[in-house]
């Protein structure tokens, strides 16, 4: 969102009343004359003449249309709540309450009805010399109908009258400090005042162009108003503002005068501001896209103009989530980079966001390596008071640290003892990308050590007792990655980690439920005695029995792989099995992710070995599916499958239908591999089958 955008709350007992809709007032006009105080005055009508351009003769005094015809109403639930928040009932005060400017404002709105462009011109520059950022000034001219007028003020056909022309400008000049206003910003929606501002945009005059610009940049902050601007042909427009403004270095300028082209950069930076507001709607992206915004965004991101840059970060940084933009920022990351040394802190939280999109691709990643980016991103974790670019620093470290290469840079750099220190005290947005880059960090064994050393283990396992879902998540794998670690499991053990983890199989969000089920696994193989430790857990080994139903190939697969594990201990697979885990097993054998395969073959390996599961796995007909997994391309499904396939070749009726399926020749393929393991058990489930032939053809000859 622009930086301009400002939120309008309550902080004074008056609120309530200057609230009140147009309707309201008109209701009490009859008891105006009487409250209101006769000695105030317009004394900042006169000494208020300052050359300001607005626009005079040539206004229309017709009614305002409503804009509801124009566009098909889609305006989403937010935004209707939003405008039910208009409707909460609203008590009346006495209207000496209100401060000297309001009135002041409202009679000066009536200047602006009287149609004298003199007098427009006057009262307009008077309104200006209030402060409009005030929630007072801005509802007075609302309440007295200043918005009907102010939008009537911008539709003139005499373009040529200097008069018309200073009001133009001397109204936007106040509809863009008002429509700050996240009501009144509704108001001039609803009056038809962005199809009027969309058409100013086709104006020579460059003022009136940039203000147009502007005020849109500020209205156009809700569904509706971006979708008037879009089918009133105001993408391709606004994209044009950006093509005049000329960058040194990147063209020639040598044909325009300085002051001329500090003009054309102005308007750009207004055009780029209004579709970085715009660029919320993903219709909007493709519709910029369209436009060519793309090449004048890389080229704008060169400017030495700082106020240019922040609106064209903005854009970037709403625009990175997209593919085609994502591929067009490729060739922005030196430029993006380079921003990251600012001194503005926006313009280097929009930079730093962008990265954070775009670096789950490998080639932005090691783009911003080659740019020598991380040691900027790593200094920016300093910015303890700047919380929006401290999210979007820690943001992009993790995205960046999925490359190893990255991860040992950060190393040298003391990253991780960094980060570590960030697991207090920070709000949720800034936490769930420091365990997320953590977690990524932990997949190297030394960088474990350096986690635990650092004190960060006891606060990541405090983590698991929030609710943020995103943040459960990256914990789950930071302690997934540190449970690897003989020290640090002992420590998350102790602190009742695995608990923890085990109660989060609860969660009602997969991801969640994923996550949980993939620590537990490490922690179940790691921790001396888990067997023991599991079965304390009430209900524990049923509640993960049952999650084998779930939908999810990521829960499925993450709970096998703990079923693998808690298998091991005899007891624990004599409860499972109760539990009636070998049929709900045989009921996955024949879905085809190789992520699920792998862990799944693990599970009923370890489950063969308590009394006759080997037979109900035949019984659930499991075996034959099972062979089909040796025609996999992933070595790690073989291996686990080869695995499986041995402990159920003990079987003999097994052994007859992997005969029947042709295991035999598959396996003999997989006898010759270098994989110790998969060679092994290819070789066992070879030689029972064989001996069960050999038997067979015995007692025929016998």
């Amino acid at each position: 969102m622009p930086s301009t955008a400002t939120d309008y709350t309550a902080n004074d007992k008056n609120r309530q009343k200057l609230l009140l809709s147009s309707r309201d007032w008109e209701t009490l006009a009859t008891d105006r004359s009487g409250l209101r105080k006769e000695n105030t005055t317009l004394s900042k009508i006169g000494g208020s003449e300052r050359g300001l351009s607005t626009r005079g003769g040539g206004q229309t005094d017709r009614s305002r249309r409503t804009a509801h015809g124009n566009y098909e109403s889609d305006a989403s639930s937010e935004e209707e709540d939003e405008e039910e928040d208009q409707l909460i009932e609203r008590a009346r005060q006495d209207q000496t309450d209100l401060p000297t400017e309001y009135w002041q404002i409202q009679r000066l709105v009536k200047y602006l009805k009287g149609g004298n462009p003199t007098a427009t011109v006057i009262a307009l520059s008077s309104i200006r010399d209030f402060n409009l950022s005030i929630e007072t000034c801005q509802v007075a001219i609302r309440d007295v109908g200043g918005l009907d007028v102010l939008v009537n003020l911008l539709e003139t056909e005499d373009f040529d009258c200097k008069v018309s022309i200073l009001h133009m400008i001397g109204s936007l000049h106040i509809l863009k400090e008002i429509s700050q206003n996240p009501y009144i910003r509704r108001n001039i929606a609803d009056l038809g005042g962005l199809q009027t501002m969309v058409k100013l945009l086709d104006e020579p005059d460059k003022d009136l162009k940039c203000l147009a610009a502007e005020t849109i940049a500020h209205v156009a902050k809700f569904r509706r108003a971006r979708k008037v601007v879009r089918q009133n042909g105001g993408i391709k427009r606004l994209v044009g503002l950006l093509e005049n403004a000329s960058i040194s270095g990147h063209g020639s300028i040598s044909h325009i005068s300085a002051s001329e082209n500090a003009k054309n950069i102005e308007v750009a930076r207004a055009g780029a501001l209004a579709l970085w507001s715009l660029s919320r709607s993903n219709h909007i992206k493709h519709s910029m896209q369209r436009a060519g915004v793309i090449p004048l965004l890389a080229k704008l991101l060169k400017s030495s103009n700082e106020t240019m840059l922040i609106a064209v970060g903005g854009i970037i940084e709403e625009c990175a989530t997209d593919p085609v933009y994502r591929m067009a920022i490729r060739g922005m990351i030196p430029d993006l980079v380079k921003n990251l040394l600012s001194t503005n802190d926006d313009l280097k939280k929009h930079c730093a966001s962008a990265i954070f999109k775009c670096a789950e691709d490998k080639e932005i990643r090691d783009l911003v390596q080659k740019c020598s980016g991380l040691r900027p991103l790593h200094d920016l974790l300093q910015k303890l008071d700047n919380k929006p670019l401290l999210a979007a620093a820690t943001g992009a470290i993790w995205k960046c640290s999925i490359s190893r290469e990255n991860i040992a840079q950060f190393q040298g750099f003391r990253t991780i003892e960094t980060l570590v220190q960030l697991l207090n005290n920070q709000p949720e947005e800034v936490l769930v990308n420091v365990v997320g880059a953590l977690a990524e960090c932990a997949k190297e064994p030394e960088n474990r050590i350096t986690i635990r050393k650092s004190g960060g283990i006891s606060p990541l396992v405090g983590l698991l007792t929030g609710t943020n879902q995103s943040l459960l998540v990256n914990t789950c794998f930071a302690l997934r990655q540190c449970a690897e670690e003989t020290d640090s499991i002992q420590t998350i053990d102790r602190l009742d980690g695995v608990r923890l983890l085990w109660s989060l199989l609860k969660n009602q969000n997969p991801r969640v439920q994923a996550a949980a089920a993939w620590a537990i696994s490490p922690c179940v193989k790691n921790i001396k005695d888990s067997g023991e430790m599991v079965r304390s857990f009430v209900g524990g080994l049923e509640l993960i029995v049952a999650l084998l139903k779930s939908k999810d190939v990521e829960v499925l697969a993450g709970v096998c792989a703990a079923i693998a594990e808690i298998a091991k201990d005899e007891e624990n697979l004599a409860v499972i099995t109760d539990h009636g885990v070998v049929k709900l097993l045989s009921n996955l054998v024949t879905r085809t992710e190789d992520l699920l395969r792998r862990y799944l073959a693990e599970a009923i390996s370890e489950c063969c070995k308590w009394g006759n599961n080997r037979q109900a796995f035949g019984d659930h007909q499991a075996v034959a599916p099972l062979v089909k997994y040796l025609k996999s391309s992933d070595l790690n499904v073989h291996r686990s499958t080869a695995k499986a396939l041995h402990q159920l070749s003990k079987n003999p009726m097994n052994c007859v239908t992997m005969h029947d399926c042709g295991v035999v020749r598959l396996l003999l393929e997989m006898v010759g591999s270098k994989d110790d393991v998969l060679q092994e058990n290819a070789a066992i489930c070879i030689s029972y089958i064989r001996r069960l032939a050999l038997a067979n053809e015995k007692s025929k000859n016998g």
